[in-house]
């Protein structure tokens, strides 16, 4: 997952930190794997005093596997598999790829998503975009659209 991420551009974090989710936070996350590789996962927990909510920390796709709806159906699996209410995310204003497949995520759902500010830049270290905050309703019953 470590190195999935370095190579997806995504902030790093430590090898460790990878090691931990997988071991404590399996249960809201996913991995995709294609010819026994991995080509993408989703890094997610329970929103604590929201246990409806699943955040999304981190996803990252494979390069050489993009456009192909990885991403999609993972945060699909992510909610069947938690049967989660609503799905939320931080992305910063020139990441046009996240926010569109949070976005896809709310019209697959037929949810509304709502975007706010969620941490201003100067909370970051210099250059640093400010987090939008991305909430998206969902229901892990409804029949997801094609």
């Amino acid at each position: 997952m470590w190195a999935l991420a370095d190579r997806a551009g995504l902030d790093l974090n430590s090898p460790y930190a990878y090691v931990m989710w997988a071991e404590y936070h399996s249960a809201t996350s996913i991995v995709a794997e294609a010819d026994g590789e991995l080509v993408g996962f989703v890094t997610g927990f329970r929103v604590p005093g929201s246990p409806d909510t699943v955040f999304v920390w981190q996803i990252a796709v494979d390069e050489r596997q993009r456009g192909a709806g990885i991403g999609g159906r993972m945060l699909d699996e992510l909610v069947g598999r938690t049967g989660a209410q609503s799905i939320e995310a931080t992305v910063t204003p020139d990441n046009a790829a996240s926010a569109a497949m949070f976005r896809a995520l709310g019209a697959r759902h037929d949810g509304d998503v709502e975007e706010t500010l969620a941490f201003e830049e100067q909370l970051f270290p210099e250059g640093h975009e400010a987090e939008i905050r991305y909430r998206v309703p969902v229901n892990a019953n409804d029949k997801q659209r094609d």
